[in-house]
């Protein structure tokens, strides 16, 4: 999930999120990564965010056929999130 403040850096990193995954909306998409595939897309969006304007938010789902913990990774501006007891729609 991404939110960019910029139209030359929103394209830039559209284009960069597309190549590791599949669109569900405007700025979420679905990513099946190895472990080297997510460093890769966090490097590259590195060098396209401004880290003090944009924000993306990485959410691991832990593997489909495991019980997990879904936690959180933020570039950029971090939004406030409750503690506990959210529900993510």
């Amino acid at each position: 999930m991404y939110d960019i403040r910029s139209e030359g850096r929103l394209r830039r990193v559209f284009q960069v999120v597309s190549g590791f995954g599949d669109r569900l909306q405007y700025s979420v998409y679905v990513c099946d990564l190895n472990p080297s595939e997510l460093v890769r897309l966090r490097w590259d969006l590195d060098d396209e965010i401004n880290p003090m304007e944009d924000s993306v938010a990485i959410l691991d789902m832990g593997e489909l056929s495991r019980q997990t913990t879904i936690g959180f990774t933020f570039l950029g501006v971090r939004p406030d999130l409750p503690d506990s007891g959210a529900t993510i729609i």
